[in-house]
């Protein structure tokens, strides 16, 4: 595999659509002058080159999805993250891994024009939903404009449009505004467990944050998202022989299957959904099971929901004698709210409109690594990965008729001075 995209000739069917024409000011007052300022040319030269990359970014998409990394699964994470080292060190960065229990994370770095400002932060990751051996009858491919396959969309699609991006302003010979932080976190798939701290390290002093998650499927960016909670419910009873000795027995089955009706119940609360994704218990058909637990994951439209749900789980006591009951938080997300005025959105927009796009932003259902600083009220927008949908489904696809415009996006934002995100008084 060659990993630099850095330099890449366009491909026979790369992308070729024509950018409009920029306008002369944008929503937030940013002006096709004050980009060309940033960097000369621009962003006729953006378009341009990013629509000469990217066929080598679709390539380079397709390429990371054939290296299967599915979460937990340490030497194949592993063996990705030298890979995405490799083509990031090719833009610029210098890469460091992270050990991590189950895969390590990477630590990337990008050298700004002006060090002395307060560094961008992008957060992603390289793990995936989809078992090793998903590829031999879900091979990657490419057809009707659209490349398939697992993690695609989510996220492989997006760092191979960031690694384009950096190729982009490194063919421009330019260099990112301010420092760019970029963190690759091996869990996220299961809730970041052990990135998380590594994620929330990173926020000291960040200006703001960015995430490489896909966008909605419309191509909107995503301005805030629901808080997420993986919990472990397990039931501990006592074994017996179900037809000569069931009154000496105590079946976790049957208490888990009450105690998941009363967390039903918990979950109709106001902002609270529930889904009981995972259920095991028991040995055999002729004995009264010792031992049940399910996997719940649960989502949150506010913190105040999140905080009244988990409070009433932990205090979930047996209904039955000799019974035990124990809630284990497995991984916590909080809720991120949407925020009033959202300046950083509307630099993007403003970014996109002397580029030709149209953009926007809207909340999103899923959690993610963004849910950190989105909580705190850092400037946070998630969604810059690649266009597409399905992502966690067997029809995951992105749009190749969109990379270019992502890649122009990403590079523009990199090399553009942020406005003023928050006020004196916020830090």
């Amino acid at each position: 595999m060659t990993p630099q995209i850095l330099g890449s000739p366009a491909a026979p069917d790369a992308v070729t659509e024509t950018a409009p024409a920029p306008t002369a000011n944008t929503p937030s007052g940013v002006s096709a002058a004050t980009v060309t300022k940033a960097l000369p040319g621009l962003p006729q030269a953006l378009s341009a080159r990013a629509r000469t990359l990217s066929g080598a970014v679709r390539r380079r998409c397709a390429d990371l999805a054939r290296i299967e990394s599915p979460s937990g699964d340490a030497p194949r994470l592993d063996a990705l993250a030298e890979e995405l080292a490799s083509g990031f060190r090719a833009t610029g960065a210098t890469a460091r891994r992270e050990p991590g229990p189950a895969g390590d994370h990477l630590v990337l770095e990008w050298a700004g024009q002006d060090e002395s400002l307060p560094h961008l932060l992008i957060v992603g990751h390289h793990d995936t939903v989809w078992p090793v051996g998903t590829l031999a009858d879900w091979p990657v491919a490419e057809k009707d404009g659209l490349l398939s396959g697992p993690g695609v969309v989510d996220m492989k699609g997006g760092l191979a449009v960031l690694e384009g991006a950096f190729a982009l302003l490194a063919d421009l010979g330019q260099r990112p505004h301010r420092t760019v932080r970029l963190i690759v976190v091996s869990d996220e798939e299961v809730g970041s467990p052990d990135g998380r701290g590594l994620v929330e390290r990173q926020l000291r002093g960040a200006a703001a944050v960015l995430g490489l998650e896909p966008p909605h499927p419309d191509g909107r960016l995503k301005t805030a998202r629901r808080g997420s909670t993986r919990v472990r419910l397990t039931v501990t009873g006592r074994e017996a022989h179900a037809g000569n000795d069931a009154h000496d027995g105590v079946s976790a089955v049957d208490e888990l299957v009450d105690q998941l009706v009363l967390v039903r119940g918990l979950a109709r609360q106001p902002g609270t959904e529930l889904n009981a994704g995972r259920i095991s218990g028991g040995s055999r058909a002729n004995v009264v099971a010792g031992r049940a637990e399910a996997e719940l994951g649960l989502r949150f439209a506010t913190v105040e929901a999140q905080r009244r749900t988990l409070d009433n789980l932990a205090r979930l006591t047996a209904l039955r004698p000799g019974a035990r009951v124990r809630t284990e938080v497995l991984s916590s997300r909080p809720a991120w709210p949407e925020r009033t005025g959202n300046p950083l959105l509307r630099h993007v927009r403003s970014l996109a409109a002397v580029l030709g796009q149209q953009l926007d932003g809207a909340p999103a259902g899923g959690a993610g690594d963004t849910n950190l600083p989105g909580s705190r009220g850092l400037p946070t927008l998630d969604g810059f990965g690649a266009v597409g949908a399905g992502a966690h489904a067997r029809h995951e696809h992105i749009r190749l008729d969109q990379l270019a415009p992502r890649i122009a996006l990403l590079a523009a934002l990199l090399a553009v001075p942020l406005p003023r995100l928050r006020d004196r008084a916020e830090g």
